[in-house]
């Protein structure tokens, strides 16, 4: 008798391009599943949020397989206790699943996992997700591998798939986790629409609006938490970029527009989401431990509460930061360079250890993906040896990014009743400005929490002495060696591309 082939959903939630699904297809009835497992949803990177977003895309998967025939088996519990009770209403069966790049606990449960099938004697079969290679420590070939990966066709579901079914847990959909930072009214839109809106309409000024939250909410391509679902794969976003890529190239030279730059700096990022997701799986460690090791003990005496909470809730008194602090606590998403923007300030000028800022935008962002996550707040606090360091000035960016004040005043309305000039740095204002405004800093406003200029010259020094060491040194070349981008492969799709 053939061996139900149990597919375990985990941030997997498709059928498209599914590759532990469609290798299950082939081998016997299936049963596709999903454990809600409440310890995973007590880390501290997991918010109510993060939940909405897997309640939704559990509902839209079960949906996407009824119209297979099929139908999504969910259960409450640990992982180790549902695998034996299935093991008991299935008898034997196989277990296959993607591979995930996720953080300390899930790694650790995947070994449980492991250890189980081979104590029952249950096959687990295991796909890469992905453009990314498990053991693979030499950075040398990575994007050839990369490229292979994603040209290889798009997987699809056989006709007459056989399935079998198993009771799902009741009440599953009211399950939830400790309530914190979720999204009142939460809805996501479908990943197709999304992708094909931003190719057809929305991306063709994408290289030049992703910068300003105010433009990239529509010109990015809002793509990331689809992908950090995995309600849609990568490889079908990469592909679709390609034919995009092809497509504007027939057009008379007249007609393309901005598109030609635009998806060349989308397919870009597209290639940067695998070689951080890289970084990542060679070396886990990064979810604890600085990149560079000669940065340790560098802020870890410096803790400052009372700054923390100031940066986290938006009251630090810079406009612009305290604004995108507070789109992000209520929307679950800010564009790149705003990222980027909130780690420099919390890392640079109020000196908190990236583990602070790490944790907390985990839990704001819907998008949370722990591949990238570590490695970038890392690369964005300075800790990785061998980036530059990104130092973003607040009032600058604001100037730059927010020319009006536009964004400021929707959401830090404190400050709404400066000009123009003033509402980038309303503590220049003068006392009759202020009163002008009906914003008294210090008392409707905070004043600055730090001086921006004062604070950055101590970081630099610091991170001068650390760089210019021998231990920095030393980090900085076996950094290199382990995670340095390598550019000497061609990353321009072929014609077949």
């Amino acid at each position: 008798m053939t061996a139900t082939q149990v597919v375990w959903f985990k941030r997997d939630l498709r059928i498209d391009d599914h590759a532990a699904l469609c290798a299950a297809a082939s081998r016997g009835p299936m049963l596709p599943l999903y454990v809600i497992e409440p310890e995973l949803w007590e880390q501290p990177s997991y918010a109510t949020r993060h939940w909405q977003l897997i309640r939704q895309s559990l509902t839209d998967l079960q949906g996407a397989l009824k119209t297979q025939a099929g139908d999504l088996c969910v259960r409450v519990g640990e992982i180790s206790s549902v695998l034996n009770t299935l093991h008991r209403e299935l008898g034997h069966f196989d277990l296959l699943a993607h591979e995930e790049i996720g953080e300390q606990w899930t790694f650790s449960r995947d070994k449980v996992v492991l250890r189980w099938c081979r104590n029952q004697g249950v096959n687990f079969l295991e796909f890469p997700q992905f453009g990314v290679f498990r053991g693979d420590h030499d950075r040398d070939g990575w994007a050839k591998r990369w490229r292979q990966f994603m040209t290889a066709p798009v997987q699809q579901l056989p006709n007459n798939v056989a399935w079998h079914r198993a009771a799902s847990d009741k009440n599953w959909q009211d399950w939830c986790p400790a309530p914190k930072f979720g999204l009142p009214g939460f809805q996501i839109p479908d990943p197709e629409t999304t992708l094909s809106s931003f190719l057809q309409r929305r991306g063709e000024e994408y290289h030049q609006k992703m910068s300003s939250p105010i433009s990239a909410g529509d010109a990015c391509s809002r793509l990331s938490t689809q992908l950090a679902s995995g309600r849609i794969s990568m490889r079908t976003v990469v592909q679709r970029t390609w034919q995009a890529q092809q497509s504007v190239k027939s057009w008379p030279v007249s007609e393309r527009g901005t598109w030609p730059k635009a998806l060349a700096a989308f397919q870009s990022r597209l290639h940067w989401h695998c070689h951080f997701m890289q970084k990542f799986e060679s070396e886990p460690e990064l979810e604890f431990q600085n990149m560079a090791r000669s940065c340790d003990g560098l802020r870890e005496q410096d803790f400052d509460d009372t700054k923390l909470r100031a940066w986290q809730t938006g009251q630090t008194g810079y406009p612009f930061i305290d604004a995108c602090m507070r789109y992000l606590i209520e929307t679950g998403w800010i564009n790149f360079r705003m990222r980027a923007m909130l780690v420099s300030f919390a890392s640079y000028d109020l000196w908190l250890h990236w583990r602070h800022s790490a944790e907390h935008l985990a839990n704001l962002f819907i998008d949370f993906e722990p591949g990238i996550h570590y490695p970038q707040v890392q690369m964005q606090s300075g800790t990785t040896g061998i980036n530059t360091l990104r130092i973003y000035n607040p009032v600058k960016q604001s100037m730059d990014q927010d020319p009006e004040g536009d964004f400021i005043r929707h959401w830090v309305p404190e400050c709404a009743g400066f000009d123009n000039l003033r509402i980038h740095a309303p503590w220049e204002a003068t006392p009759m400005e202020q009163i002008a405004a009906d914003c008294e800093i210090g008392k409707h406003y905070p004043a600055p929490i730090v001086d921006h200029l004062e604070a950055v010259r101590f970081a630099r020094s610091r991170f001068a002495e650390v760089r210019s060491s021998t231990a920095g040194k030393a980090d900085k070349r076996s950094v290199m060696q382990r995670h340095g981008s390598r550019k000497n492969v061609k990353r321009r799709p072929t014609k077949n591309g």
